[in-house]
């Protein structure tokens, strides 16, 4: 497995992804996929690319045509975890066989020092309070910086990422 930036030619896959990263509770019954055409998700892909904060890496199963199994990205969008305009809101997800196996960890770290590189103070996301994946999210330096009744915001400062 290799991590890399996104390719032109592959920023559809931030739709999958992005689908991908919709947190089902147990027992819930997903979505429709359509749900990724809301308003308030298509920010999350739409013209990626074009604006400065949008940087893409992908975590790349290889062998026979390269298969991209994860990707986290960052944008300065007014999405659930906008804290402010300079500030980029993190999105991730693996296809589910190749969660828990510490690649998600290894991109957020990788986007984290890219970041800083970047120049960026701090990053942003937004989690549900019952998404495994906050322990992940504390344990790569992010910490809460506000919540609602269903999600931490969450930010992490990049002082310490080299």
């Amino acid at each position: 497995m290799t991590l890399r930036e996104i390719k032109i030619s592959e920023i559809d896959l931030l739709k999958d992804f992005l689908y991908e990263a919709i947190f089902i509770p147990e027992g819930v019954e997903p979505p429709s996929r359509d749900i990724i055409e809301l308003p308030e998700l298509k920010i999350y892909y739409e013209d990626f690319g074009s604006g400065r904060a949008d940087y893409c890496i992908v975590a790349v199963e290889e062998g026979e045509g390269d298969h991209v199994i994860g990707a986290v990205w960052t944008r300065i969008m007014n999405d659930y975890g906008h804290v402010d305009d300079e500030t980029p809101s993190f999105a991730i997800s693996l296809y589910k066989e190749y969660r828990g196996q510490g690649i998600g960890t290894q991109l957020m770290k990788k986007m984290l020092v890219l970041l800083k590189e970047k120049g960026y103070e701090k990053a942003s996301l937004a989690v549900q309070k019952a998404n495994y994946a906050v322990r992940m999210y504390e344990k790569v330096g992010f910490k809460t910086v506000g919540e609602n009744d269903e999600e931490f915001i969450m930010v992490c400062h990049l002082i310490k990422f080299h």
